[in-house]
């Protein structure tokens, strides 16, 4: 099995009012990740998933094949895995 690894995701285009949040959240349940999406009040949208590296390049693969969804710019960043996280969840808009 490999490892588990956690990334924050900041997205920036076409992120809000496509659905991504739902995309995002279905996909991360499909491959198997936990953490969070939600919007930002400067119209990105932010995300922390942990899981196999593989599962998590298809969950991005996965926004990127959407047909409303359009990301222009993504900022990663690494960050220590949270093992009492359980699910991957939509929080609330900032």
């Amino acid at each position: 099995m490999s490892e588990i690894i956690r990334r924050r995701y900041c997205f920036y285009g076409a992120v809000q009012g496509v659905g991504f949040r739902f995309k995002a959240n279905r996909a991360a349940n499909i491959y198997g990740c936990t953490g969070w999406v939600r919007n930002d009040w400067d119209g990105s949208v932010t995300m922390e998933i942990q899981g196999q590296e593989a599962a998590i390049d298809r969950v991005i693969e996965s926004l990127n094949r959407s047909l409303y969804i359009r990301i222009d710019r993504v900022e990663i960043k690494k960050l220590p895995t949270d093992m009492y996280e359980s699910s991957f969840r939509t929080e609330m808009d900032y």
